[in-house]
Formats: structure tokens, sequence, C-alpha cells
């Protein structure tokens, strides 16, 4: 019978798909059969014409896994997925059975076994299959993962177990995530002893690392659909920083910051001329990362011919306004694909620093 392990998480984007890589990572080096199941799954994208969720996808092309995708993501939630299960047009039961058929012969082929839940344990109820009653159906306990501190921690803790309780399956461990690392030791200490009495682990998790939690270049441009232009081989690096190219030339020169991702609009020719020279210096090359610029108006040829010299990388857009840009990339959280190599073995080597895979072993024998 295969070791289960189901990853849950006190909210979103605590960094529950960073666990689920350094997990199988990890367990690679210790079962000879590693699986992974998203069993429901709210982010769909369409792999060779088979709609799965896009971590089941992720996982499926990082670790090379050779199970059938639509077994590794046997539930997928699309647009229409709700209202068509509260109109009875899609079967709550033949969903729970398809989920568990599925992952159980997925299961028959595996020694390890990682299942990541979606979102908080509430999620997917509507469907009568919230991570709470999947990680019953499928006998997997439960590693819920949380973000930092210790008061939110605990509290956070405290409502999602219960969820799990309710239905009966066993929070083993707490990994608690995104860490201050000079907080690190001290915290953890508080979340033990506040914790001891529970019937879970407080585990360490990672450390927070702004490159694992902000964007490429790469990764803006596809939530903007933009193409990129210059320098491609610039589209791994992180994005640090965003600013306005408001005040003059003269002062977004001195408010610069490493790796900087610079919106200036099109009518701007000075600033987009400097920004181009720049570039071209090795102490302004780290930090300017790239230029979006946005605007009705035409860049003069002049300067798109200085921009185009100069190799900077560049997104170009007439159709949305700085304040759009800066709150579309505001609002986006930065998500691992598989095009994020850099980042996934930055992952890996993390993983093996500060995850105590023999204790996260013997509490899930």
């Amino acid at each position: 019978m295969a070791r289960k392990i189901f990853v849950a998480a006190t909210g979103q984007n605590i960094g529950k798909t960073t666990v689920c890589l350094s997990l199988l990572h990890l367990a690679r080096n210790r079962y000879s059969r590693v699986g992974f199941v998203k069993p429901l799954g709210p982010k769909p994208i369409s792999v060779k014409g088979t709609i799965v969720d896009k971590d089941a996808a992720l996982m499926a092309q990082v670790f090379d896994l050779p199970f059938p995708l639509d077994s590794m993501s046997p539930v997928v939630v699309e647009r229409q997925t709700t209202r068509d299960v509260i109109d009875g047009k899609l079967d709550r039961k033949e969903m729970e059975n398809r989920l568990v058929e599925r992952v159980a012969a997925i299961e028959k082929e595996c020694d390890f076994l990682l299942i990541e839940g979606s979102g908080h344990p509430g999620v997917g109820s509507v469907f009568g299959l919230s991570n709470a009653r999947v990680a019953t159906l499928l006998g997997a306990p439960v590693m819920l993962v949380t973000g930092g501190g210790v008061g939110n921690v605990i509290d956070g803790v405290s409502v999602n177990a219960a969820l799990f309780e309710m239905e009966g399956v066993p929070v083993r461990a707490v990994f608690v995530n995104k860490l201050i690392p000079e907080k690190r030791d001290t915290n953890l200490d508080y979340l033990r002893r506040a914790l001891v009495d529970k019937p879970y682990q407080v585990l360490g998790g990672f450390n927070y690392q702004p490159i694992l939690a902000n964007p490429t270049l790469r990764r803006v441009a596809k939530v903007l659909d933009l193409s990129l232009h210059g320098n491609k081989s610039e589209a791994k690096r992180i994005i640090h920083h965003i600013q306005i190219g408001a005040p003059s030339t003269q002062r977004v020169v001195e408010l610069l910051k490493e790796d900087t991702l610079l919106i200036v609009t099109s009518s701007r020719d000075e600033l987009l001329v400097t920004m181009a020279n720049l570039y071209q210096f090795p102490e302004y090359h780290e930090k300017l990362v790239g230029l979006i610029i946005p605007g009705k108006q035409p860049i003069g040829p002049i300067t798109q011919r200085i921009l185009e010299s100069s190799n900077i990388p560049y997104m170009r857009t007439d159709q949305s306004t700085t304040a759009e840009i800066y709150e579309k990339i505001s609002e986006d959280v930065s998500k691992i694909s598989v095009d994020d190599k850099e980042k996934i073995d930055l992952i890996f080597q993390l993983a093996e620093l500060r995850v105590d895979f023999d204790a996260i072993d013997r509490v899930f024998a």
C-alpha cells in the first residue's frame, strides 16, 4: 500500500504547490514509484486536447510521471461546473466515483502518493467534495500548510483542522511555510508549545524567499497577454519592484531599485531613450529588468530604433492604461510554471536544506 499524504492549506497563496514540488523531489530519493494527484482541480488548462488542472500538468511534466493526466486530475472545475451541479446537469455521485476510482488506479502503481488539495479545506463543498471529504474518501492523512507567524497560524490551524476532524480524517502535521528567517526558530518554538496538546506535529517549512514569491518577466508578459521584445533570454529574470515612470527623467533614474520593471507611457520619448541607453551599463542593467510601454500615441521612430538597438526587454500595448497594467500585475500572485526552471531548481535545493523528510516520513508512516 502506498504511503499517502494529503496536502491542504489554511488559505490561498501560502505555497502549497511549492511544498508539493519539494515533497515529490525528496520522496524520489527514497521511493522508487512516486505519484501525484490533484483530485479536484479548480485551474483548468488544455493539454493535448485534455482538460486537466494546471498543477497536475505541472507535476507530470516536472517529474515525468507515467500516469494518465485525466487520472491525475479526475475532477476539473470549469466555468459552468458549479451551476451545472446545482442545476442537476452533473451528478455529484458520479464525480465522487470517478475521483475515487482514478486515484485508486494510480495508488496501485505507487509506493508514495502525494495528494494536493484545492485552496482551503472547504473548497469543493458544493460538489460534496470538500478537501476534508476527499481526504476521507481516499484514506489519506493530512499535512496542513500555513503561512508564517504565531497567532494567525494557531487561529488558522484551529479552524481548518476542525473541518477534517468532522470528517474523521487525521491532521498529522502542520507545515509552517514562509517563515521570516530571523524569527524562524523563535516562532517554531512558540507554535510547538502552543500546540503541544494537539494530535499533530509542527514542522518547519521554507523561509520567505522573494525570488519564489515574485514574478518573472515571462510571467508578466503572460499575465498581460503581451509579446516580449528585445533580449528574450532575460525572460527568466525575477522582478522585485514595479515602478511607474511618472516623475522627471532624472528622478526616475534616482528611484530605480534592483530588478525593477518600469512602466513608461509611449509619449515619454526622453525617458524611454534614457532607459534604453542606461541598460547598456552594468550597474543599470542590474536595476532594469525591462519596460512596459502603454499609450495610444505611437512611439517616435527614432526612439523605436534606439529601443531596438539597445536590446532592452520591453512590452508594448495601446489597449491598457498605466493604472490598469499596474493593477493587473499587482493582483497577480506569481505561480510556478514548468518554464520556471531556475525557480524549480532553487525549490529543490532549498527543500534539501530546509525540509526534514525523515520527520515527515515518520509522521505519515
